[in-house]
């Protein structure tokens, strides 16, 4: 990872680092001997921490199990033990983290409030600037103003935009969008949805609706499903990674505000329990702090 971008990830990470290895840290100094009572106190640390049960009992049986077989009384082995055991989990299903093959649709979805709009906007930016031939699709016709911002986004970034009036059946703007797509030959098409999680049966329905049509396309298109998520939202974040994994089936996970959490150990439950590669995370509000995920940076920048 070139330098300005670890440490854009490493300034994302200063909240998360202090309320998670900074509390490790505190622990391992304070400890004397790595026994039931640390291994007690490193639970409540990384339950607090909104690393889930499920991934804390995880993280404490394999650290455990390797400070008890090699002995390890040192602190700072102790503490790259926790590293290590972190890192693995990270670096789970990485074989699925994979270049974008064009030409591609990669629909969006994700709650109203996440940062998904911003983010289509970074992706889309990003892309362009590979030299890609890009498209929005304003798929999200329900929420008041949603195809109007994104209309704004598309023309900062310099990428044409398919809609409809707000209201209309947003299956039809992404068949109109594919149509477009095909006949431009456009490279990537990144599609809005809209984020009534209140409503599961109506978002089951619609979403269905749209992977149905986009499915039709897949001769000529490779299809990408990512859910965005915002790393302030903490354990709610897995609720709604449940959901719209059962809803539709993920291929990755797009983590925003990442600079303004300290929450940003989500993504060890998250990657634990739902085998969905994070794909990309938001480092910051300008257009160019949306970075592809390094598991191997981010646990040695929690850790260092």
């Amino acid at each position: 990872m070139a330098e300005n971008l670890f440490e854009k990830l490493k300034n994302s990470l200063v909240k998360t680092k202090k309320s998670f290895s900074g509390k490790i840290d505190q622990l391992i100094n304070y400890s004397g001997v790595y026994d039931e009572d640390f291994f007690e106190e490193l639970e409540e640390i990384l339950i607090l921490s909104d690393i889930g049960y499920e991934s804390t009992n995880e993280i404490i049986e394999k650290t455990r199990e390797i400070i008890t077989r090699e002995n390890i009384t040192d602190k700072v082995k102790v503490k790259n033990t926790i590293k290590s055991v972190v890192r693995d989990i990270l670096k789970k299903d990485e074989d699925r983290h994979r270049e974008i093959n064009v030409p591609a649709v990669i629909l969006i979805v994700g709650v109203n409030g996440v940062g998904k709009t911003t983010t289509i906007a970074k992706l889309a930016n990003m892309y362009k600037s590979k030299g890609m031939n890009v498209m929005l699709a304003a798929g999200d016709t329900f929420r008041a103003a949603a195809v109007e911002q994104l209309e704004i986004w598309a023309d900062r970034v310099g990428v044409p935009i398919i809609k409809n009036a707000q209201g209309a059946d947003p299956s039809s703007v992404i068949y109109d969008a594919l149509q477009a797509a095909r006949s431009r030959k456009t490279d990537i098409l990144i599609c809005d949805t809209a984020g009534r999680l209140h409503n599961k049966d109506n978002l089951m329905k619609e979403l269905s609706k749209m992977n149905k049509i986009i499915n039709n396309s897949s001769d000529h298109f490779s299809v990408y499903r990512y859910l965005v998520l915002d790393a302030t939202s903490g354990t709610n974040a897995l609720s709604q990674a449940a959901t719209f994994n059962e809803v539709t089936k993920l291929d990755g996970i797009i983590l925003t505000k990442l600079d303004g959490s300290a929450k940003g150990g989500i993504i060890i439950p998250i990657k634990n329990q739902y085998h969905i590669p994070v794909e990309y995370v938001g480092v910051g509000e300008g257009m160019d702090d949306l970075q592809e995920f390094m598991p191997e940076d981010f646990a040695e920048i929690l850790f260092e």
